[in-house]
């Protein structure tokens, strides 16, 4: 099922939601709280960077924008992984977002392949 810019910028809006509810279950530790902002940062820029790429002013432009949102999604699988595999936070909350952020990730990754004109 294809998804439409305002669908995604919606979709992307709601995971970043949903990394603060999380970053917000984190303990007071050092390592919870240097990781979890790392994790807060690239969550939250999904959605942002996203919104810029549908402002783009010229193909080049989109394509370099929507680079970025790829880039800031799998990030964010990154540190959800880490987060996990270290033990900090819990995987049951966890979980559902890093099957989320895949999915905007393999989303945002067609969508650069159609832009560029190449076979995903």
């Amino acid at each position: 099922m294809r998804q439409s810019p305002r669908d995604l910028r919606h979709r992307s809006k709601q995971f970043a939601l949903a990394i603060v509810r999380l970053y917000r279950t984190f303990p007071a530790t050092d390592e919870a709280r240097i990781l979890g902002k790392q994790l807060l940062r690239s969550g939250t820029s999904v959605g942002a960077n996203y919104r810029a790429a549908c402002r783009a002013r010229s193909k080049a432009e989109f394509i370099a924008k929507l680079g970025i949102v790829l880039e800031e999604a799998d990030e964010t699988v990154f540190w959800l992984e880490l987060l996990m595999e270290a033990g900090i936070g819990s995987r049951e909350k966890m979980g559902p977002l890093v099957k989320e952020a895949d999915q905007l990730t393999s989303i945002f990754v067609a969508s650069l392949c159609t832009a560029k004109g190449i076979a995903s």
